[in-house]
């Protein structure tokens, strides 16, 4: 009884632990660094325990790294296009989460337009 409450205390550390890392890491994805990387670590503390997150880890390195050879294979202007993207995805959310605002009234340069229009 006792080691069955034990392997469940277990189970759900490494539950919350994985599935805290496992979000980190999908809203790490669009910018710059580690985010894939923080995404299955997340997926492998969570296959320890778990053996759906073990699927969804190797699917997900498999289909990772489908998208890094496709993306190696095209021209410039292609990954350019990404890169843009990726840019843009990041100048949108900082300025939805008032990152924009918040340097605004740091510096007090008085620019009220940069505050997100949520806060």
């Amino acid at each position: 009884m006792v080691e069955k409450f034990k392997q469940q205390g277990k189970k759900t550390i490494v539950g919350i632990v994985g599935g805290a890392v496992l979000v980190a890491g999908i809203f790490m994805i669009p910018y710059p660094g580690p985010g894939w990387l923080v995404v299955f670590a997340g997926l492998g503390i969570l296959s320890t325990q778990f053996e759906w997150a073990a699927r969804v880890l190797q699917f997900a390195k498999g289909k990772y790294d489908t998208w890094e050879d496709w993306i190696k294979h095209q021209s410039m202007w292609v990954r350019g296009v990404f890169v843009l993207l990726t840019a843009a995805v990041v100048v949108l959310t900082l300025w939805l989460l008032n990152g924009y605002g918040l340097m605004n009234d740091w510096f007090n340069l008085g620019q009220d337009w940069v505050r997100s229009p949520l806060f």
